[in-house]
């Protein structure tokens, strides 16, 4: 597990990932989000907050959350599935066998996967117009009519 995810014992979160930080140079590099879009996010999460993307986390270590989730253990996904991540993201990787479970037996047709290269954890953004072309790819309708 990177260090980034488990803090050193004697660092808070900002020193854990301090050496972690893009240089400049790396950052002028950076052209999957303009400072145009930076701008849509920060003031729609200024009038909104973060409470959807925190409430993930809340549900995830919560014991009551997680034993109502169990309503769904061993369920199988019975419509056709695609699964798109950044080839670089290591949630993909962070529970070894989990992404060859999904492949074999939580999707009862084969579902399609697809690890985006170039791309991290905000696969949407790093490489938006692969993942829009993936997405109608895969909603075609002639796929699952036999054409």
């Amino acid at each position: 597990m990177p260090t980034y995810y488990i803090m050193e014992l004697d660092q808070n979160m900002a020193e854990t990932v301090a050496s972690y930080m893009p240089d400049q140079n790396q950052v002028a590099r950076c052209n999957w989000l303009s400072e145009e879009e930076l701008q849509v996010y920060s003031s729609t999460f200024e009038k909104t907050g973060f409470q959807g993307g925190l409430n993930w986390y809340r549900c995830a270590t919560s014991e009551s959350y997680q034993r109502e989730l169990t309503l769904f253990a061993d369920q199988c996904i019975n419509v056709p599935a695609c699964f798109i991540a950044g080839k670089n993201d290591w949630g993909v990787y962070q529970k070894p066998g989990d992404l060859e479970k999904f492949k074999t037996s939580v999707c009862s047709q084969a579902p399609e996967i697809h690890l985006v290269k170039d791309a991290g954890h905000w696969v949407q953004q790093e490489q938006s117009a692969r993942v829009g072309q993936l997405i109608i790819e895969f909603l075609e309708p002639q796929r699952y009519l036999g054409h």
